[in-house]
């Protein structure tokens, strides 16, 4: 990688720059001295059960600045892909109230009970009742297609490994018969895209950061976007080197970045 050719990056956020709660070491620093060269910084995460404002609110409070412009959810592209594709529908959600928000601040239409709607939303549901699984289940058995804001299937949080959206996803296909019709996250080119246009770079201006092999670093490869792969989530330097996805890089954590010469002074 030439320190001279990236301008843009596109970072991670569970496993890259918090464990849970956790802001991981040297990352608040790393990212201050990437803004402190003039460079463009967007968070691109497949969380689809926070807003924007509620993931610019826990970046803040770890003492992270980001703004809500510099946020791409799987939850505001998920809406986005909605309004163009079906700017009429009505959604059921099942996920978390971050979700309904996000939706909602976009424009996109609820429905009032599962048997109206026209999309079913599926995405992580860490507060997931019963009921929340039957009225999921009914839209769907009333004709409703399934999105997801991803289908990954653990994320790192404080006390190791966690169920993510695809356990949300199994239930619902596997009572229902139905399969999900899109699927929103990295690695798909609706994650690459955003980032792109949000930070108004070609690919090979920029440079992916992320804890995921099969998530960040197959987005980056993809996309032509070079990609460097953290240690600090759910991937091991054993597993790394083991794997047909090969990163640029391989850090420990996003600390590393400074040592890296991977960028200039703008």
């Amino acid at each position: 990688m030439q320190p001279d050719t990236i301008d843009g990056f596109i970072i991670d956020l569970d496993g890259t720059i918090y464990r849970g709660a956790t802001a991981i070491e040297g990352a608040r620093e790393a990212l201050e001295y990437i803004r402190a060269r003039g460079h463009r910084v967007v968070f691109l995460t497949n969380r689809g059960n926070y807003s924007r404002r509620m993931c610019k609110d826990k970046l803040n409070a770890m003492g992270i600045a980001a703004s809500e412009e510099e946020i791409i959810l799987t939850s505001t592209v998920t809406a986005a892909y909605l309004l163009n594709a079906a700017p009429d529908c009505k959604c059921w959600l099942l996920g978390d109230e971050g979700l309904r928000e996000e939706l909602s601040t976009c424009g996109v239409g609820l429905a009032a009970k599962p048997e109206e709607a026209d999309w079913l939303v599926i995405t992580l549901h860490e507060k997931l009742t019963y009921a929340d699984l039957n009225s999921a289940f009914r839209a769907v058995r009333h004709g409703a297609k399934i999105i997801a804001t991803n289908e990954d299937k653990t994320f790192p949080g404080d006390d190791g490994d966690a169920i993510d959206v695809a356990g949300m996803i199994g239930a619902i296909v596997h009572a229902t018969g139905q399969e999900v019709s899109v699927v929103i996250g990295k690695p798909s080119a609706y994650m690459s895209d955003a980032a792109l246009r949000a930070l108004q770079l070609p690919p090979e201006r920029c440079l992916v950061i992320g804890d995921s092999l099969n998530s960040d670093i197959r987005l980056g490869k993809q996309a032509g976007i070079r990609t460097a792969l953290v240690l600090s989530g759910s991937t091991t330097r054993a597993v790394a080197e083991a794997s047909e996805i090969q990163p640029d890089y391989i850090w420990e954590s996003i600390a590393d970045l400074q040592q890296s010469n991977a960028i200039r002074e703008a």
